[in-house]
């Protein structure tokens, strides 16, 4: 019971859940191409391996689970994570 309790207060709102999932997969080439960026360009931006990136995009590979979770971060708020990066490489 306790358990739906915390359910139910995380589906309301009303508390963050304790964990949070990497999602199942990601269109690597569409979140490159909403951004407007070469391969390359991308590659750079974020750190990413190219040939790493090249293999995502043609589905050789896939995106392990944090990659896919800073995927996800890139497509939703890009430009927070070029600043977190180039305060870190500071």
């Amino acid at each position: 019971m306790r358990g739906l309790g915390e359910a139910a207060e995380i589906a309301e709102g009303r508390a963050a859940p304790a964990r949070l999932y990497a999602p199942k997969d990601i269109d690597v080439k569409a979140v490159r191409k909403r951004m407007g960026l070469s391969q390359e360009a991308f590659s750079v931006r974020f750190g990413f391996p190219l040939g790493t990136l090249r293999d995502w995009e043609q589905r050789i590979s896939k995106p392990t689970a944090a990659a896919r979770v800073l995927l996800t971060v890139i497509d939703r708020e890009p430009e927070a994570v070029a600043r977190a990066l180039n305060e870190a490489a500071a």
